[in-house]
């Protein structure tokens, strides 16, 4: 992949079988792909990835009934891109603003990776906009930190702090946006790569799947926007805001949980995901995929499509 140049935002706007359209919320432009009518099915992309990761859902969802609607989150793809705004209140307030400007009372939120967290998180602190929360290779946001805690002084070859060795590195100033789009975001391919399932990290669906998140991350603003989101989550531990944003989520979920985990996630490890249970919904369900690495919803969509329908229409 030869690229040179930053490409313009709106190259992300993918044909296909969806609409493009800006949405505002919570003050600021959120773009969003959207297919289908009925009951609203919110996506949340994760850490590397836009709206696109969630192709194969949004056609699935539209076609079993329900309005699916990817949207780019705060700082990645053609939303916006603020200076702030990457800490854990504002990012689920511009969701549960999103549910309202979508002109819907209810969402179901579908997240993966950090939108999976962002999910829990909008559970807890705006209840009165979610049906339910779908988890694809994420946890409760007490659970990784927890985990990531526990695991601090073990030397075991898999445990969360390692598989988490990234977030800090990601502290420093400058130096990780600058590693992340070198060679035309060749890092970036490197991490998801690391985090697939075999199967999915040696097929040529992988391959363009990465050409498209590569460019995405070369878009300006979006390097440094997506590792905002990991700042925040470290630096906010030793701060009374971090204090008070545990305090408020530290409270199980009102709505039923789906969690959608590759037993082959070597980003959340599948124990983490585990350790939610105590912040489960009613009726929760989880399910573990094998073969399947940290992208249930890109690695096995025909399954995640329909342990997903299933979900949402019994809720």
């Amino acid at each position: 992949m030869a690229v040179r140049t930053r490409p313009d935002p709106s190259t992300v706007l993918i044909d296909g079988p969806w609409t493009h359209r800006d949405v505002y919320a919570n003050g600021i432009r959120l773009h969003v792909a959207s297919a289908g009518s009925g009951p609203l099915v919110l996506l949340l992309h994760g850490f590397g990835e836009f709206w696109w990761a969630w192709r194969h859902q949004l056609t699935a969802l539209a076609a079993s009934g329900f309005r699916a609607v990817a949207v780019d989150l705060r700082g990645y793809g053609d939303s916006d891109k603020p200076p702030r705004g990457y800490d854990g209140w504002t990012l689920s307030g511009d969701l549960a603003g999103l549910v309202k400007a979508l002109g819907a009372r209810r969402a179901h939120f579908v997240g993966h990776g950090w939108g999976g967290l962002l999910a829990w998180t909008v559970a807890v602190l705006h209840p009165r906009v979610l049906s339910s929360v779908s988890s694809l290779g994420a946890a409760h946001p007490l659970a990784f930190r927890g985990q990531i805690a526990r695991t601090a002084v073990r030397r075991r070859a898999a445990n969360q702090l390692r598989a988490s060795g990234r977030l800090l590195h990601f502290q420093c100033p400058m130096h990780p946006e600058r590693w992340l789009t070198r060679d035309g975001a060749a890092n970036t391919e490197r991490l998801l790569r690391g985090w697939a399932g075999t199967p999915w990290a040696s097929s040529v669906d992988f391959t363009r799947a990465a050409e498209r998140f590569r460019h995405a991350m070369l878009v300006p603003g979006v390097a440094h926007s997506a590792l905002e989101y990991y700042r925040w989550a470290f630096r906010s531990q030793l701060r009374g805001d971090g204090r008070r944003f545990a305090a408020a989520v530290d409270r199980r979920s009102p709505v039923p949980v789906l969690q959608l985990h590759g037993a082959q996630d070597r980003s959340m490890l599948p124990g983490t995901a585990q350790a939610s249970r105590p912040w489960l919904g009613p009726h929760s369900r989880y399910h573990e995929l094998p073969h399947v690495g940290h992208f249930p919803h890109q690695e096995a969509p025909e399954v995640t499509n329909e342990l997903l329908v299933e979900f949402l229409r019994n809720c």
